[in-house]
């Protein structure tokens, strides 16, 4: 029986738009082009959501790396919480009405530090029962280890959990701990691959 649900923040309970951001402040476009892959690359984000060191000394860090660009990325890093663009259309009231159904929810998020901002800024993270953040704990998904970091700490059985998260790696993570997962794209779309799993 399912008790628990799961749920990655970006592009799951939050949307973000890094190419928007960017493109807000650099309007030369071939400066753009050249910037926007320095912070927006697998191996830099998944450096900050794993942040073995400070995240002030990481930004530090990679701007002595791309000395050229120095005042974009500290412009991106004041002004961080801007990258998100809002809750995530239906997802408040979803969970809302999942919470209301007596089932737990809890978070699950590669996330920089800076996730606080963010989660300050939006009511649906106050629905969460628990979360795990990445850079918290120095793992990052889809590692084993992060999966059974949550699940620990809150006492949660795989078997009785069901994960959402818009990368398809990361539900296969889900998978090799012994969690059911839904590649996320919507909230319909998830509410309807959800249901047959609650019924179960």
């Amino acid at each position: 029986m399912i008790k628990n649900l799961i749920f990655d923040f970006g592009k799951v309970l939050v949307d973000y738009d890094f190419e928007a951001f960017f493109r807000s402040y650099i309007h030369d476009e071939e400066r753009l082009r050249a910037f926007t892959p320095l912070l927006y690359n697998e191996r830099i984000q998944q450096l900050l959501d794993r942040e073995e060191r400070p995240y002030d000394v990481l930004m530090e860090e990679i701007i002595a790396a791309n000395p050229d660009f120095e005042e974009e990325i500290r412009y991106f890093n004041h002004h961080y919480s801007d990258i998100v663009t809002g809750e995530m259309e239906g997802m408040r009231s979803l969970l809302t009405r999942l919470k209301g159904e007596g089932y737990k929810l809890y978070g699950l998020t590669n996330w920089c530090s800076k996730v606080r901002q963010t989660m300050a800024q939006y009511e649906i993270f106050q629905l969460l029962d628990g979360y795990v953040i990445s850079s918290d704990e120095h793992l990052i998904k889809p590692e084993p280890a992060i999966y059974h970091c949550l699940m620990d700490r809150y006492g949660l059985t795989p078997q009785e959990c069901v994960f959402a998260d818009d990368r398809p790696e990361n539900i296969e993570g889900a998978h090799r701990v012994g969690m059911q997962g839904i590649v996320f794209r919507n909230a319909e779309q998830y509410e309807r691959e959800l249901l047959p799993m609650l019924s179960m």
